[in-house]
């Protein structure tokens, strides 16, 4: 998937490492993400990656999107 650059304003899209930058993607989607790419995600990284992301202490996601994504991925 080509990222959008408005996703990733402060990087290069072109030069994300889904591996290695999965905390930031994840991140990034959860937060500002449309529903294609919400779905790529899914299919990217297991449930379980992304709870785990969720929960993290410092994770950088707004209260409101941290209680949606906490209800809806359980």
């Amino acid at each position: 998937m080509k990222f959008r650059q408005s996703l990733f304003w402060d990087t290069d899209p072109n030069k994300i490492d889904t591996k290695k930058n999965a905390r930031y993607i994840i991140e990034r989607i959860l937060e500002f993400g449309r529903p294609d790419e919400v779905g790529w995600m899914f299919k990217h990284y297991s449930k379980r990656v992304i709870k785990k992301t969720l929960h993290l202490p410092r994770v950088q996601l707004s209260p409101k999107s941290r209680a949606l994504w906490s209800l809806l991925i359980k």
